[in-house]
């Protein structure tokens, strides 16, 4: 297994592995690490089945469901995210840290490429840590202080956004009123694995600040968002066929461009468990129990 980084703020091509058979232990303890080292890996040139996508996904931390989303037939845990040549609109288009809305969001993503239009449809990552540390001390220690409002409701509830556009897309969105539901985590978490410091704030699942007003929330908030995505923390993907990505969502936001009118891009994902983000204290640390 070799790891070469692709990028100067996230992101590794890892190569040597061959997943459609069972890793070794050692080998998924140095997967994980490549992805805290780089917080995306991209695996080129595997032909994975379904079974040998749910494989690694156990053996990353267990599989879990993603709400909202209709599964592939006979597999819970395994969503098809298509965009047909005809679709007006493909799915994941904004900027977002996947399931911010759950109380114990997926730690990682894995996303398997079926299908890849010969230009665009690349997807990009933003590195979350250096969002936090590259703010001023003083808006640092406040959002040290701050718990934030999540939910999926203005995407996927009922009467939401995705439920007005679902007929331009092919990714089989599911609303429900029970997306509307709000779950509150600290606006900057402690990564369970590193101890390090992350911004926790996207700008499709975070509502406001807890405690604040809608209104109140806004102006700090879409600071925030505008400077968590500045161009230096973030790590570009040109997708292929048979190319897996695999993200930790507790340390990155991603978005997937929307540029490729006319071409079909078809791929596979599945979530990994996660746990309760913790709230950091200082950079680095994790506020004790």
């Amino acid at each position: 297994m070799k790891v070469a980084p692709a990028g100067g703020s996230a992101g590794a091509f890892v190569t040597g592995l061959d997943l459609s058979k069972p890793l070794r232990a050692e080998d998924v303890t140095k997967l994980r690490r490549a992805l805290l080292d780089h917080l995306v890996v991209a695996l080129p040139d595997q032909d994975m089945s379904l079974d040998d996508l749910e494989r690694l996904t156990e053996a990353l931390g267990g599989r879990d469901v993603t709400p909202f989303v209709k599964p592939l037939p006979d597999r819970p845990y395994v969503i098809r995210i298509l965009k047909e040549p005809e679709d007006k609109l493909n799915f994941a288009n904004a900027w977002h840290t996947d399931l911010s809305y759950l109380s114990e969001p997926p730690s990682f993503t894995l996303l398997y490429c079926l299908e890849a239009p010969p230009v665009g449809g690349d997807t990009i990552w933003a590195n979350q840590y250096m969002a936090f540390e590259t703010l001023s001390a003083g808006l640092q220690e406040t959002l040290l202080g701050l718990r934030a409002v999540h939910s999926a409701g203005p995407a996927y509830g009922t009467g939401g956004y995705l439920d007005g556009v679902k007929h331009l897309m092919s990714t089989p969105i599911e609303p429900s009123k029970d997306a509307y539901r709000e779950q509150v985590h600290p606006a900057v978490i402690a990564h369970p694995e590193t101890g390090r410091s992350a911004l926790y704030l996207n700008p499709v699942y975070t509502a406001r600040i807890s405690g604040w007003t809608n209104q109140e929330s806004q102006g700090l908030l879409q600071h925030v968002y505008r400077h968590a995505v500045n161009e230096n923390f973030t790590w570009r993907l040109r997708w292929a066929k048979g190319t897996l990505a695999i993200w930790d969502n507790r340390t990155t936001q991603h978005f997937a461009l929307n540029d490729y009118h006319g071409y079909r891009r078809e791929m596979v994902r599945t979530s990994v468990k996660g746990s309760k983000p913790e709230r950091a204290t200082r950079i680095g640390e994790l506020r004790p129990h």
